[in-house]
């Protein structure tokens, strides 16, 4: 049977493991609020009201995605695209290419930096492999302009980078949720993790500290991991309401 990624894909290894996962989206998060596009998330009032809940559907479909049959995942794909094809029926305008694109571009900048913060430095040929998984996920739901190698993607991120963002009432809306969904502490290390992996423009952007602490708490992680308790560190980062769905992301 043909898998949608192999299954001794580094992708793989990045998405069946819960730390590198809730990296990947802390990352996004400080990107999610700098998009232009970050108001369509509003017009649906999901991403406000819930953050989190928000960030576990989209690892849900991702997953879903990269751990299935190619036909399976390729619906899981289609699925994506009639679910934003409403969205845009309902406010009546189009969510533009580079938005996707941005999504995209997003999943591979923070699924590299995540598990290279985590683990390891990845070669090129994996950070290869990571772009072309999530390249074959936009060449599916048809989106144009789409960098063709891991080198032209280097060059387009920077680029989206310097023309897709912009701090807004969004952004500042956005992050007074985070703080309100997390509390006061998590909130505290979810913007020293995005410090250590956002790309510089974000980070200057957002004005975001150094990691600071954040480095610490990764080397102490690191030995309770070898000893099999890191799971216990990573749940008690968390609501306990998400704790359940932190676990099904285990391979």
């Amino acid at each position: 049977m043909e898998y949608f990624t192999a299954e001794n894909s580094i992708v793989r290894k990045i998405w069946g493991r819960p730390d590198s996962v809730l990296f990947v989206f802390a990352g996004s998060a400080a990107e999610f609020a700098l998009n232009k596009a970050v108001d369509w998330l509003y017009f649906t009032g999901r991403l406000p009201a819930d953050p989190l809940g928000r960030l576990f559907s989209t690892v849900g479909y991702a997953r879903k995605i990269i751990f299935s049959p190619l036909d399976k995942a390729n619906q899981y794909i289609d699925q994506i695209t009639t679910i934003h094809k409403n969205v845009e029926q309902n406010r009546g305008a189009q969510i533009p290419d580079w938005a996707y694109r941005d999504v995209l571009f997003m999943l591979i900048w923070y699924s590299i930096y995540a598990y290279e913060a985590l683990y390891r430095q990845l070669t090129i040929a994996e950070k290869e492999e990571v772009f072309v998984v999530f390249y074959r996920v936009g060449v599916r739901m048809h989106l144009k302009d789409l960098p063709q190698t891991y080198q032209q993607w280097q060059q387009a991120h920077q680029q989206h980078l310097e023309n897709d963002t912009i701090c807004s009432r969004f952004t500042t809306d956005l992050y007074l949720q985070y703080r309100k969904h997390l509390g006061p502490i998590r909130f505290f290390l979810l913007k020293r993790v995005q410090a250590l992996l956002a790309p510089t423009r974000v980070k200057q952007m957002l004005k975001l500290d150094e990691p600071g602490v954040v480095m610490l708490l990764l080397n102490v992680y690191k030995v309770l991991r070898r000893l099999s308790i890191g799971n216990l560190l990573i749940e008690s980062l968390l609501p306990l309401k998400y704790i359940a769905q932190v676990r099904q992301i285990r391979i």
